[in-house]
């Protein structure tokens, strides 16, 4: 079944979440991490979206974004480093890994032998400064509450630093 959860406007800042499918820790690895934050710097060069705000955990990813057509962005973003991922994931020879990703691929996903990411992103259209302010300390705070790091802008995976002030 495919995801109710749309960008209703063309304009705006939206938080989204993408997530490994049933949460299977995969970022455990630099190089893993390193197509995340490469494919977000390409898609910013090729204006897909705007990154205001991000981080990367060990099985998901939170954004804050804006950008003209949100749904293809995010679409193609997920596509490519899906892609990737596998394809480093097998020269890894992480045959357990691998094996997740196709049990738990949807059935009616019949283009691939894998499926990496969960269905649908749940854009939720941020409205105002108070919601704003609330979004991004949840992403910067998201590797504190689970205890990686005392303070969020120790963790490597995260724009928390870009948001210190001096």
């Amino acid at each position: 079944m495919r995801s109710r959860y749309k960008f209703i406007e063309t304009e705006g800042l939206y938080f989204i979440t993408a997530t490994v499918v049933q949460w299977i820790p995969v970022f455990t690895n630099e190089k893993y991490f390193k197509v995340i934050m490469e494919s977000l710097c390409f898609c910013q060069k090729q204006n897909k979206f705007n990154v205001h705000a991000w981080v990367i955990l060990e099985n998901h990813l939170h954004l804050i974004i804006s950008g003209c057509d949100l749904s293809d962005g995010m679409r193609d973003f997920k596509s490519y480093t899906a892609k990737r991922l596998i394809t480093l994931i097998k020269e890894d020879r992480k045959a357990w890994l691998l094996n997740q990703l196709s049990y738990y691929r949807l059935r009616y996903k019949t283009q691939s032998q894998y499926q990496f990411w969960q269905e649908g992103v749940h854009p939720q259209l941020i409205k105002d400064e108070a919601m704003w302010a609330q979004k991004v300390d949840y992403i910067h705070q998201n590797p504190v509450t689970r205890g990686y790091v005392l303070n969020p802008e120790d963790w490597k995976y995260s724009s928390a630093r870009d948001f210190i002030e001096i």
